[in-house]
């Protein structure tokens, strides 16, 4: 028995990185998944591995209608929605303030904001009716800290937690919980493109990346995350609504313990020289 039998789920941005793992950890658990993305070779590859309980649709989350027809569609294949995991997303617009282009940051909101907006506008009805159903929105470290990530694209990581906070108030009501998984730093190609190389090269590299991600306490990897939203879809966390769950290590919270009371002993010493 998986954690997520019977269970119909959609998933956003599913053919790389967190998305990827989240498809086959769904299926893994039990789940049949509909999963959208924009390269069709990857969505053919994924479901080639996974077989029926998987199906790829290609999608655009930055355009309505895309979003619109996956939910559609899910639903008229499955007869239901039991989860959406609204998790397709990349860096934006990077750089100074004073040099981004409106046209760049307007990109950047669409991907990154709007879309969590727009999968929840389209699979509430559905939900609703059902009378159950989670919705799980990809938010970050960065939207609770600076300095972990671009500046349009921080503001767009808070701005999902904060709507996921006040969605739920309403779903709640019609038996639908809505939650929010903010990932911290995580072998992704994602990651590599905060970095600073291209997508080609962060694709390239994620075998590298995902070697740091086993020897450095403070780099996850994609299981990490789609564990998570395993436990946020299934049953096990029914009581749970409204939450932005943190997943990183623990890197938020700030030095270590032994970073902080070196520091602390280095002021000390200094006082008293």
């Amino acid at each position: 028995m998986g954690r997520l039998d019977q269970h119909v789920a959609l998933i956003t941005g599913g053919t790389s990185g967190i998305g990827r793992r989240t498809v086959e950890r769904f299926v893994e658990e039990g789940a049949v998944v509909v999963f959208t993305g924009r390269q069709e070779d990857k969505g053919a590859e994924i479901v080639g591995r996974l077989g029926d309980a998987a199906t790829f649709v290609r999608s655009d989350v930055t355009v309505e209608a895309d979003i619109e027809a996956a939910v559609r569609f899910t639903n008229d294949k499955h007869g239901r929605i039991d989860s959406m995991f609204n998790n397709a997303g990349a860096p934006g617009v990077g750089g100074s303030i004073r040099n981004i282009d409106p046209a760049d940051f307007d990109a950047t909101v669409a991907l990154l904001f709007r879309s969590v907006y727009l999968g929840m506008k389209y699979v509430t009805p559905i939900m609703y009716e059902q009378g159950s159903g989670s919705i799980i929105n990809n938010a970050s470290v960065a939207g609770h800290r600076t300095g972990y990530g671009p500046h349009i694209y921080s503001a767009c990581k808070a701005a999902v937690a904060h709507l996921t906070r006040s969605v739920a108030t309403e779903t709640i009501e019609k038996g639908v919980r809505t939650n929010a998984i903010s990932p911290g730093f995580i072998a992704t190609p994602i990651f590599g493109r905060s970095m600073g190389l291209s997508v080609e090269e962060a694709e390239s590299r994620i075998e590298r990346l995902e070697q740091m991600a086993s020897s450095a306490g403070a780099v996850g990897e994609p299981t990490d995350i789609a564990d998570a939203a395993v436990y946020l879809a299934s049953d096990e966390s029914k009581f749970v609504n409204g939450v932005d769950l943190v997943v990183d290590g623990g890197a938020i919270l700030g030095r270590t313990w032994t970073e902080a009371n070196r520091g602390m002993g280095a002021i000390a010493q200094h006082l008293r020289s």
